[in-house]
């Protein structure tokens, strides 16, 4: 076991990590050896969150897909670990106990401190697993989303939302607007 003092000192094999965030109270992403802390969230970004899987949540049903909510490591390469916002899995091979590794959907809420590694590392994170149909990023401080999807051709695209338009959630058959996705957020 890893006591808390060696792990905050030193690189972690993927079993170390495993093994020590099994037991902590506090959640951690894990990239190549090195370990971040999951910082808590605001009144905002949860109520978005909440706004989103909600949705999500009723349209899977009892269907073969169910909805993880910040809480369900992901898995996108053999020494990266993340916590996603919200993850819809639907295959049923992707049966690990700790984590997942074959997701649909991810959704991510921006903010300032998370912006760089949202739009760059996990894109690319997201956008290498072979079940992934799309990976949304949601702003909180204002009114913007960006959905980055692979088409029918698997060539992977993207789409801003600014001020309307509905937004396909893949898996779910869910399309939100942008009022469903910010309600009761005042900017």
């Amino acid at each position: 076991m890893v006591n808390a003092e060696e792990f905050l000192h030193r690189l972690l094999t993927v079993d170390e990590y495993l093994t020590f965030e099994n037991a902590s109270s506090v959640r951690h992403e894990y990239v190549g050896g090195y370990v971040y802390a999951y910082a808590g969230a605001s009144r905002r970004h949860n109520r978005i969150i909440v706004n989103i899987a909600g949705h999500l949540i009723n349209a899977v049903g009892s269907g073969p897909c169910e909805v993880h909510v910040e809480t369900v490591k992901l898995r996108p390469a053999n020494n990266v670990f993340y916590y996603p916002d919200i993850m819809v899995l639907c295959d049923e091979n992707d049966d690990e106990s700790l984590y997942a590794t074959r997701p649909t959907l991810v959704v991510e809420m921006l903010s300032p401190s998370t912006e760089a590694v949202d739009r760059r590392d996990k894109l690319l994170a997201y956008r290498s697993i072979s079940s992934m149909e799309a990976y949304v990023i949601v702003y909180q401080d204002e009114r913007r989303v960006i959905r980055h999807w692979k088409d029918d051709d698997g060539a992977w695209r993207t789409e801003e939302f600014i001020d309307n338009g509905r937004i396909p959630f893949p898996g779910t058959n869910v399309e939100l607007t942008l009022s469903e996705i910010y309600g009761r957020i005042t900017f």
